[in-house]
């Protein structure tokens, strides 16, 4: 919905501002057919070229997903660090045996099931279910697990951002595009040098366009888009982050309130849950799944 208001105010205080200085549309929509044609495609056509399909095909989903925003909402994390509390104090009281049939198969745990949306992101359900199992077979050391943790995010971040590095070389590239599409449209002109004067100066204008929405589209359209998708990525991972506080901390030997504690502390500020918010909900999944047998 943002994204639509924003681009109401950029085509609104454009045209707006060019209609009330006295600007003729007539001659921008005019031109406008054969000019996108040019730019687009010689835009599309580059964007295929220097990409990969699958880079291509999730370039579509990140324009989707840049509409539509971050999926991680404000209960999503309390979910996710509860999620955390049982399966990790299921781990510290049970052993192996607690927590194996969950990470075997997620979609059937009593432990996963309670939190849907948490369980649809399943590139997250399988980095805590890995990191886990790496933890039942005496894959101890903090460190390792750490180091081992922050590659597979980083791997994963910037299999990520690739579609939105993908966007923003066609941003960068659409101005360039733009002036291709405007010499051509010189060069039309310089063919009908013989014309009067009020026609030269229609076609000029109209080559002019060109320029015009080259440089429109990279800094009003698909640069805010990638930038907006960028935010989104970064966004979405933060969970990541919060999942590899919470088992190293358990792995260094913090008892498992104080290592969800300490992972509450990596939510993002505008999302995360209160002391109290989250005690009462540990309180709540307690009693639900009995994490902590009496």
């Amino acid at each position: 919905m943002l994204n639509a208001v924003g681009l109401l105010v950029i085509l609104g205080c454009v045209f707006g501002s060019f209609i009330i200085s006295g600007g003729k549309m007539d001659i921008v929509l005019h031109a406008l057919p054969h000019e996108m044609m040019a730019i687009g495609g010689a835009a599309i056509g580059a964007f295929i070229v220097s990409n990969s399909m699958p880079t291509v095909k999730l370039a579509g989903k990140g324009l989707v997903r840049s509409f539509k925003g971050g999926r991680w909402k404000d209960s999503d994390y309390k979910d996710l660090l509860t999620l955390l509390y049982g399966l990790l104090s299921a781990f510290k009281k049970g052993g192996a045996t607690a927590i194996e049939p969950h990470l075997d198969n997620p979609k059937e745990s009593s432990f996963f099931s309670r939190y849907p949306r948490i369980l649809a992101d399943h590139h997250l359900v399988e980095f805590v279910c890995d990191y886990l199992r790496m933890m039942t077979v005496s894959f101890e050391d903090p460190h390792q697990i750490a180091e081992a943790m922050e590659n597979d995010i980083e791997k994963h971040h910037h299999e990520e951002l690739a579609p939105q590095h993908a966007l923003q070389q066609m941003a960068d590239g659409l101005p360039a595009i733009g002036i291709v599409a405007a010499v051509l449209g010189v060069i039309k002109t310089m063919g009908s040098i013989d014309q009067p004067t009020e026609v030269l100066g229609a076609m000029i204008g109209g080559a002019l366009v060109g320029t015009f929405m080259g440089v429109l589209l990279a800094y009003c359209l698909v640069g805010p888009l990638a930038a907006k998708l960028q935010e989104t990525i970064e966004g979405d991972s933060k969970p990541f982050g919060i999942v590899k506080t919470a088992i190293v901390a358990h792995a260094q030997g913090l008892p498992t309130q104080v290592a969800i504690e300490i992972a509450r502390r990596m939510t993002p500020s505008a999302k995360a849950p209160t002391f109290h918010q989250l005690e009462t909900a540990l309180e709540e999944a307690k009693n639900d799944f009995n994490a902590v047998p009496a």
